[in-house]
């Protein structure tokens, strides 16, 4: 159990990802497991400046997604690379995915483009990427997510795009499901909130976790 595990949490907004997190987090302390919680854009002072300037500035894709890399890389290098050597438990409200959902597929940026900054910010020593050993997704129409957001807060310039944009940013997250299956959990969080924890809970569960 000193083994470091990073888990992302994805899935559009209005989704409910968050309301899981702090539930997980708990159990996995109540496990004796101790555990760093963070997001992405953020986590580390210099990234939560850029996180401001990526959801609210307006700026074309490649720059949004320049902001969104630069961001990660302080993110692992600062938190996450250190939180897995010393064991812990990384939960982290998005990762990589989001960038190829919401840059990729909502705002129909070139993939092979997001795929090479992906290698230049997660490349490892062996050649492998960093990528989280388990990877949440919450799957919910674009419609209910919507209804669900309504007044909820404030929208930042993401949440506030039409349905049509998170359709395309839904099949994005379908799409890297669907190329790594093992490493993807995908939860129905159409569900009642208990039923979409049970179904978080066994995704751990089968993996020994919890």
């Amino acid at each position: 159990m000193s083994t470091g595990i990073f888990i992302s949490f994805e899935g559009i907004d209005g989704a409910g990802k968050s309301t899981h997190i702090d539930t997980l987090a708990q159990a996995l302390a109540q496990a004796g497991r101790t555990v760093v919680r963070t997001r992405e854009p953020g986590g580390t002072p210099l990234a939560e400046q850029l996180r401001g300037l990526a959801l609210n500035a307006p700026m074309d894709a490649l720059t949004e997604a320049l902001l969104m890399f630069a961001a990660r890389r302080d993110h692992l290098t600062q938190v996450i690379e250190p939180a897995l050597a010393r064991g812990d438990v990384v939960l982290c409200d998005r990762f990589t995915d989001a960038t190829f959902a919401y840059q990729g597929g909502g705002r129909g940026f070139d993939l092979a483009v997001l795929g090479q900054l992906e290698h230049w910010v997660q490349g490892r020593p062996d050649g492998s990427l960093r990528q989280p050993e388990l990877t949440l997704l919450f799957e919910l129409s674009p419609e209910e997510a919507a209804t669900r957001l309504a007044g909820a807060r404030v929208p930042d310039k993401f949440e506030s795009q039409p349905v049509e944009f998170f359709r395309r940013v839904a099949a994005g997250y379908v799409r890297r499901a669907q190329a790594e299956p093992a490493r993807f959990a995908r939860i129905d969080a159409a569900q009642s909130r208990d039923a979409v924890w049970s179904s978080v809970r066994a995704a751990l569960a089968a993996r020994g976790w919890l």
